[in-house]
Formats: C-alpha cells, structure tokens, sequence
C-alpha cells in the first residue's frame, strides 16, 4: 500500500521520497539479487525468474518481474563469482527498469567463507502521462505525455557464510542515490534513496537427513520507512524430488504461504501474501518462481562438457 501511496505522491510532485524497491515474499530465493556478495557462492549456475502480481484486483497495481542469475568463476587462488539481473517494475502508469552486473570475491575465514561483492546498475524511470485522468489536463505542473529518464546505480554487500548451516549479510542498493530526470526538458525528477538491506538465516536439521527446516529473515530500510520479513520452509530431500511448504510474516504487514518442489535442478514455486491492514483477503499478492540449478566444477576435466547448448 505505501508504494500505492507512493505513486500517487509521484503523479503530483515527481519528489516523493519512501522505499522504491519492490517487495517480494520469496526473499530466501533471491540471495544475490538482494546482496551482490552472494553471486557465485556456491559451485552452480542458478537462474531464478520471479513474477510478483500485488494487490490483485486494484486497477493498476503493481506488477513486477526479476530474471537473476549468477555463477562461479575459478582463477588462481580464491573463488570468484559474477552475476546479472533484470528487473521490470509496473505500478499503474510508473515504471521502473533497472539493469545489473555484479562480481564477488570470496575467502575462506573462520571455517565459513567472507565474501564481498560489488553492482553497477542501469536505472531507467518512466511516467506515462497518457494514461492519467487529470480534473485540469492543462494544468503545466502535471505530466501530459510519456517521459523518461535513466542514472547510473551502484550497490555494495557483504557477506558471511558457515559451511550449509547459517549465513549473515548486509547491503546497500542505490548507494550513489541517484536522481532520474524525466522528459527532454528534464525539469521533473525523480531520487531514489540509498536503501539498507540485512539479511540472515539458518537450516535446522533433523534426525531424519531427509527432512531440514530452513528459517531466513531480513530487515530492510531507507531510514524513513522498514519493512521486515521472516520465513520458514519445511524441506523434504527425496531421492527424484524435491519438496518445500511453509509460512512468511511481515509485522505490520502480511502474511503468506509458501508452497514448491524441486525436480532434476528446476524450481517451481507458488506463494500468496495477505495483506494485514485492511486490504481484503482476495486482493493480495501472487507470486511465482521458477528456478534452475546446473552443477558446475571447473577444476575437473571434461566434467561439464556438453554437445550443445540444448542439453545444459
């Protein structure tokens, strides 16, 4: 609802100022596209496309769409990893589109691995005036048309990780606070403030080695506004598949069922949020995941090679 809000602030003034990053429920998913130290981290190629569909039912809600992926890079001495995402950000007649790159560095420490990673960034603003229903359409301090603009962005993270168990992270997105200036006159704009995000989690393992509850929170804040969020997933590790079901909660906020499965290194998963402060529970927010995992180990021969690029 404060993005909501936000927008129609945006409408009026092109100044508004609150958190400008969507919001998603499968935080745990999307570790380097939240911390740029996660690229890489582990010994696989991971992609992940997430489709958000928030507040459903509300003319002109937002809508939200991330590819990510990332993978590692050996070289001599420590392990490195790059990345890239899209993202595509709709919410009524704004638009949000931000382009990425990213590079880790990661080191053995105190039996886990330290990492560091770094993003430069493509930020691209649009405002389709077109599409907007003024009481004076010949007001000159209203958008009347289709402007855009785009800035250069940067984020920063770090990162520790102990072996398969626990890991704590922090980043810093839109570090260089941008300002996006929209039209060929350039006399709106927009900024977008440095946001904080902290993130943790934990894998609790049974008796049973084919059961685990993985638990992971983050705290996220551009110091006007936070939004926390804590999930917990019961995983079940078959011997053909993969499956997971549990619960997310936003204080304040929502709350949400997650529900997936694994199967030959391809993810699917279904979530729904529901809004706790008012919004019906029909108009919540629909979220879908597909993810793909590929094995890869550079310092064995002939162990990924491959006919065509068909059958990665």
């Amino acid at each position: 609802m404060k993005r909501l809000l936000w927008t129609g602030m945006l409408i009026v003034s092109l100044g508004a100022r609150a958190q400008f990053d969507a919001a998603f429920t499968n935080t745990w998913a999307l570790q380097s596209y939240y911390n740029p130290a996660a690229a890489g981290l582990d010994s696989k190629l991971n992609v992940q496309g997430v489709y958000s569909m928030q507040m459903v039912g509300y003319e002109g809600a937002p809508k939200t769409m991330v590819i990510n992926a990332d993978m590692p890079l050996w070289f001599i001495g420590p392990k490195h990893g790059v990345g890239a995402a899209f993202l595509n950000d709709a919410i009524g007649a704004f638009s949000n589109k931000k382009i990425q790159l990213q590079y880790a560095f990661h080191q053995k420490f105190l039996k886990g691995r330290i990492s560091i990673g770094v993003r430069p960034a493509l930020l691209m603003v649009g405002l389709n005036g077109s599409k907007l229903d003024y009481v004076d359409k010949n007001d000159p301090a209203f958008v009347q048309n289709d402007v855009k603009g785009n800035a250069f962005d940067l984020d920063l993270g770090l990162r520790y990780t102990y072996k398969k168990l626990w890991y704590v992270g922090i980043s810093a997105v839109h570090l260089l606070g941008p300002t996006v200036k929209l039209g060929d006159d350039k006399t709106r704009e927009v900024t977008v403030e440095p946001t904080f995000y902290v993130q943790g989690g934990y894998n609790l393992v049974f008796r049973h080695p084919r059961y685990k509850l993985a638990m992971d929170a983050m705290v996220r804040s551009d110091l006007l506004f936070w939004r926390g969020d804590i999930n917990a997933r019961l995983m079940y590790d078959g011997e053909k598949h993969k499956l997971y079901g549990g619960l997310m909660y936003s204080p304040t906020i929502s709350v949400g069922l997650l529900l997936g499965f694994d199967f030959h290194g391809i993810n699917i998963g279904y979530s729904y949020e529901v809004y706790t402060g008012g919004v019906g529970a029909l108009n919540g927010t629909h979220e879908i995941l597909i993810g793909y995992q590929h094995d890869l180990d550079f310092s064995k021969k002939g162990k990924n090679l491959h006919k065509a690029v068909r059958l990665l």
